[in-house]
């Protein structure tokens, strides 16, 4: 018997897309209460590459994640989430305790800001199986074929150098083989440092097709002498879009491999209130997108959120404008959502959000 699944008959994915990265326990303490005054905690997964293979599968794309996780109750569970929400995990490696020695699942703890008081990660994934699973056995060219797009992100070559290798051996074999790359820096200050980060990450854009932030990464003015600086130095965090379009020329003129460019852009009221926007390259040109003002249920996921809609946008052949405030409005959505990931299944609500119609729906 053929197997298929009847929550997305009927709909066709434009393109089989693969993720690589690692998936976590999240613990959060409930009614934003604080890590030490905590007697209970909320579990759920998580994970910037996974979050984006969710939400792509429950928008109907054909979406795989591939990650290593031990084999038992909480590895298992793991794999039990990413398949309820119709992520293929085919690939994915339950590791023996020969094969990771420590034979732990990745775990951080989420402390829910709210009002003025900001939200706080703290961090327990040293020593997990993707880490120490030897990365260099897995066959790339037999992972990636029949794949047309793949995003990764600067999270897990921060994790360790085995990880930092495989990362970049899957930019060079993707681009051999032909798939659409998106990357992600997604700098983690409690990984490695700025320096490291920008270093690493530069090293992957000439891979790179669609890039998500403009940070960390070298640009500099002049390779030869990097004393004249970076053409990032002083852009302000909320530029202008003068200063982003003049970001964004820079960094085609240095990578012309580059198709397109988005990086959002937010703005924080209190740690309950935020408001979003977006710039974006294509085709030539930057676009700017509306400005959403909304309260923040779940902060977490939102820039994987943006990432997942700009890549369902484009693999979708939406209109530039369109591409960029469908992108944003996946990312408000997704601070309504409790978790790590953008559980909508629904693509009309995300558009009606892109358009502001905040209308009831009967």
């Amino acid at each position: 018997m053929e197997h298929f699944n009847p929550i997305l008959q009927g709909q066709q994915s434009p393109q089989k897309f693969i993720t690589i990265g690692e998936v976590m326990l999240r613990l959060t303490p409930p009614n934003y209460e604080k890590i030490r005054m905590a007697s209970s905690f909320e579990a759920c997964y998580g994970g910037s590459e996974a979050n984006i293979a969710l939400a792509l599968a429950n928008l109907g794309v054909d979406s795989t994640f591939f990650s290593v996780v031990p084999n038992n109750s909480l590895g298992k569970s793991a794999v039990r989430w990413l398949r309820s929400n119709d992520v293929h995990c085919t690939p994915m490696i339950l590791s023996s305790k020969e094969q990771t020695p420590t034979h732990r699942l990745g775990t951080y703890y989420l402390e829910t800001g709210y009002g003025i008081r900001p939200s706080k990660v703290i961090y327990d994934r040293k020593h997990s199986a993707l880490t120490e699973f030897d990365l260099s056995t897995v066959d790339l060219d037999a992972l990636f074929d029949g794949f047309d797009w793949l995003h990764l992100s600067g999270i897990t070559p921060a994790l360790n150098q085995n990880c930092a290798d495989f990362i970049l051996r899957c930019l060079r074999t993707a681009k051999e083989k032909g798939l659409t790359v998106s990357f992600d820096g997604n700098f983690r200050s409690q990984l490695w440092s700025w320096e490291a980060a920008r270093d690493y990450c530069t090293l992957c854009l000439p891979y790179v097709d669609v890039l998500f932030g403009i940070e960390p990464y070298h640009l500099w003015k002049d390779e030869s002498d990097h004393s004249k600086g970076d053409w990032k130095d002083g852009v302000p965090l909320q530029p202008s879009y003068e200063e982003q379009d003049e970001i964004f020329h820079r960094f085609i003129e240095r990578y012309p491999n580059i198709k397109c460019i988005g990086r959002h852009v937010r703005y924080v009221h209190s740690g309950s209130e935020n408001s979003l926007k977006a710039f974006m390259w294509y085709e030539g040109h930057t676009f700017e997108s509306r400005l959403y003002t909304f309260n923040v249920l779940d902060r977490v996921g939102g820039g994987d959120a943006f990432a997942s809609g700009l890549i369902y946008a484009m693999m979708h052949h939406y209109r530039p404008m369109d591409m960029i405030n469908f992108a944003v409005a996946s990312s408000v959505i997704k601070h309504t959502i409790h978790g790590d990931a953008n559980i909508t299944d629904d693509v009309q609500s995300i558009r009606n959000l892109m358009n502001m119609n905040y209308d009831i729906k009967r």
